[in-house]
């Protein structure tokens, strides 16, 4: 079974033997898809590596670490109605790919699709997955799935073109939640978001990764993305409830900077959401407060 609907993306930075291994599972696949790796200016061998393991993958070498913007680079090269994002410490499960663009196929107004994510080595769901399944968004009858907010980039296949027409993952988020506003975007273009239990992604966590770092850019992301398209009175609540339940440490004191000191531009970009998407999101709230697994830690 090949499937030629749907062109898998993987960015990576300095982590070869995990890209290896993704790269080895993606070959795995029945559905045979185009793979294009994004190098975000690795310095460990990760490009000669490669081309001579993986001859067939189309390696892009922007030069520099360009976060989640080398996958809007990779993008460019997509000839694929779908495309299929993983991390280079995650890989897809056979078959979900084709799983997915059959869904994309029958529902021309589902713009996203998310899988079941399970942890390895011991394939434990991921905490998040509880929360996809059961996700509190309204959805018309016909939606195959729940409805949801946000989308995990790396366990998420997508329709191309509403990729390219939301503008893809802003420059300046960088990595870190950055998600979250090019699906409101997605939504306020009239897409909707949905999850699918019986598609999966393996993700074997890289050891190779800064949490702290990460966690702070997911802060200032979150706030950056918050005063960008929500209203005022939501904005303002979810400020609070970070500055309540975020670590008390100069990481976190580091991303509310960060998100203050750009207050002009979230001013001069600031554009909020049509209604029915607002009210989606304000259907997460109380979710979002309780939930362990989207807890700023580490």
């Amino acid at each position: 079974m090949t499937d030629p609907r749907t062109t898998v993306v993987v960015i990576t930075h300095n982590r070869c033997p995990e890209l290896l291994r993704t790269l080895d599972r993606l070959a795995e696949l029945p559905e045979q898809p185009p793979v294009i790796v994004t190098d975000n200016g690795s310095t460990d061998g990760t490009a000669a590596a490669v081309a001579r393991h993986h001859p067939g993958v189309r390696l892009l070498q922007p030069g520099r670490n360009l976060g989640a913007v080398g996958r809007n680079l990779a993008i460019r090269q997509v000839d694929t109605p779908y495309v299929a994002f993983c991390d280079d410490d995650s890989w897809w499960a056979p078959g979900s790919l084709a799983g997915a663009a059959d869904l994309l196929d029958r529902y021309p107004a589902v713009g996203t699709v998310t899988a079941r994510i399970l942890v390895e080595p011991d394939g434990t769901e991921d905490p998040i997955v509880e929360e996809l399944r059961d996700s509190p968004v309204p959805r018309p009858d016909w939606l195959p799935g729940p409805a949801l907010g946000s989308f995990l980039a790396a366990a998420t296949v997508l329709r191309t073109d509403a990729f390219r027409a939301a503008g893809g993952f802003h420059p300046r988020l960088w990595l870190g939640g950055e998600e979250e506003l090019l699906a409101a975007d997605l939504a306020a273009d009239g897409w909707w978001l949905t999850y699918a239990d019986h598609l999966t992604i393996h993700h074997h966590p890289s050891r190779v990764r800064d949490s702290t770092v990460r966690r702070a850019q997911g802060i200032r992301n979150t706030l950056w993305f918050t005063w960008l398209r929500r209203p005022v009175g939501p904005a303002l609540r979810r400020t609070l409830h970070l500055a309540r339940t975020v670590p008390r440490d100069t990481a976190s004191l580091r991303a509310f900077a960060q998100a203050t000191a750009a207050l002009p531009w979230v001013l001069r970009e600031r554009r909020v959401l049509p209604p029915e998407v607002e009210a989606r999101l304000r259907s997460l709230e109380p979710a979002q407060r309780d939930s362990t697994a989207r807890s700023y830690t580490g």
